[in-house]
């Protein structure tokens, strides 16, 4: 068996649950709900169509609409509402649900992923999920998580189909004309995946004429129509099918953020990241555009999560457990920007 096909059999492995499909978690308090939405993935361009692989306060003389927001630039595209933990409506409805329901990945390792050895959904962004689910609703809060597709995590949050959605989501000022985002709480980069024998060297002409995979509604798919590679794009609904389609031989490299880059070598030690970032990617906590109340509510959960840095900060415990090993040297969460 040779090192594509043994990195194959150890994927299966780690995801056979998730294959399996999106059930109730094991955990008392939270759940897992059928994912929202499916697409299609299609080749571009000339290739031809292929199925998807699969603060302020609230009070009687504070009005609840955010202030005019400055034009955003991709400067200060993560600069989000100052902190506050006053209770607006958005917060009082979850209040009255008695859950948090939350947009997440499942199949993503080290970030949202479906634990193969206990059934239950783990990683970076699940841990920040339940801080602020107990922030809002008590130490004994109902997380109910939604399997969200890449490219429908605008539209869950726009229909209300979820509170709020941590999924490694980068934040943009395209995005931010659509939702809101809390202020950054990771930082990464695009990068190339590839496996280790590629000719692929780096986001350059070593990509002409190959085959460049990359989720549909990603920051990837959008650098890889802004800047000249000479590839064929191949879009999917999630970005492990990527991972998946580099296996099988019909993609020959993959564009995603080099955190979940990095998660994809760890699963699989054929392959690697090639070259440098090639931008700057904030993760932010994604919302209802209308919710500036719960937007300040998670600013305020996100400010208590950083801590001072120090390595007793819930941060960086979430970093030692889930993303060091992958993403060594990184020496604490990014500061956060306001944009009032």
């Amino acid at each position: 068996m040779n090192g594509r096909a043994r990195g194959l059999r150890n994927l299966r492995a780690v995801l056979a649950p998730v294959a399996a499909g999106m059930c109730v978690m094991a955990a008392a308090a939270a759940v897992l709900v059928p994912a929202l939405g499916r697409a299609e993935g299609h080749e571009r361009p000339g290739g031809a169509s292929s199925p998807s692989a699969t603060h302020r306060a609230y009070g009687p003389d504070a009005a609840p609409a955010a202030p005019a927001a400055a034009a955003c630039t991709p400067e200060h595209a993560a600069a989000s509402l100052r902190p506050s933990s006053d209770e607006g409506p958005a917060v009082a409805r979850i209040k009255e649900k008695g859950q948090l329901v939350v947009g997440v990945d499942q199949n993503t390792y080290r970030w949202g992923y479906r634990n193969p050895a206990t059934g239950k959904l783990e990683g970076f962004d699940i841990d920040l999920a339940r801080a602020i689910a107990a922030d809002i609703l008590g130490p004994d809060a109902k997380v109910v998580f939604k399997a969200v597709p890449t490219n429908q995590r605008i539209p869950a949050l726009q229909k209300r189909a979820v509170d709020m959605v941590v999924r490694t989501m980068t934040i943009n000022c395209a995005r931010k004309r659509q939702v809101a985002f809390s202020t950054s709480y990771f930082q990464a980069g695009q990068q190339v995946l590839a496996p280790k024998t590629s000719t692929v060297k780096a986001f350059d002409g070593s990509l002409r004429g190959k085959r460049v995979c990359t989720a549909a509604g990603s920051t990837g798919e959008s650098e890889l129509a802004a800047q000249r590679h000479g590839a064929r794009v191949l879009t999917v609904p999630n970005q492990l099918d990527c991972l998946v389609r580099l296996q099988l031989g019909q993609a020959d490299a993959v564009v995603t953020d080099n955190a979940l880059a990095a998660a994809q070598a760890a699963q699989d030690p054929t392959v690697e990241l090639k070259g440098k970032p090639f931008t700057d990617e904030s993760y932010g906590v994604a919302m209802n555009k209308d919710d500036t109340d719960l937007v300040r509510r998670v600013n305020k959960v996100l400010d208590d999560y950083r801590g001072d840095g120090s390595p007793g900060s819930p941060w960086m415990r979430a970093y030692r457990t889930w993303l060091r090993a992958d993403m060594p040297g990184i020496s604490g969460p990014p500061s956060p920007e306001y944009s009032d």
